[in-house]
């Protein structure tokens, strides 16, 4: 939990009224694994859903400039991805609850739907206006739910801040 409110007074505004430059928030690669974690963690608790964790995905990538731009002073992204197990008939419900939790924890509903015509028939996309990470989840077959949190683009503690 402190990590994630270390990381909310770090940065100064959503991505889109954001400097190029502007400093960008510090997390080492082992905190930010730690706080997705706990994101999905409390998704699956929220949603009454047991984590597979031999299901876990890390995925620790370089940040990408809107212009392709790419510096070496360590920044990245980390995309986190777990399934969970829940019987059938209570996915939609599940999905629901998870939205209202991240309502109420500040992230803005970017889509969500239950629709059992659809594939996925259950699915929601989040991110918060502040500390920037989405969330998303869905049906993942007939007895999961996917969970997915992406960080926004990090830099180790310690490090200076290249410009682009």
């Amino acid at each position: 939990m402190a990590t994630v409110l270390m990381l909310g007074g770090c940065v100064s505004g959503g991505s889109d009224d954001r400097g190029i430059n502007d400093p960008l928030p510090r997390m080492s690669e082992p905190d930010a694994q730690e706080w997705v974690v706990h994101w999905t963690e409390s998704m699956a608790r929220t949603a009454r859903a047991e984590i597979d964790p031999e299901s876990q995905r890390v995925d620790f990538s370089p940040c990408v400039g809107g212009n392709d731009e790419v510096v070496n002073d360590g920044r990245f992204h980390l995309r986190y991805s777990v399934r969970a197990d829940i019987a059938p008939e209570r996915r939609a419900e599940a999905v629901r609850d998870i939205r209202d939790a991240l309502l109420e924890r500040g992230l803005e509903i970017e889509g969500y739907r239950s629709d059992p015509t659809l594939y996925p028939a259950n699915a929601l996309g989040a991110r918060h206006p502040q500390d920037q990470q989405s969330v998303t989840v869905e049906d993942n077959g007939e007895n999961q739910l996917l969970l997915i949190v992406h960080t926004p683009c990090l830099l180790p503690p310690g490090v200076e801040q290249q410009e682009l």
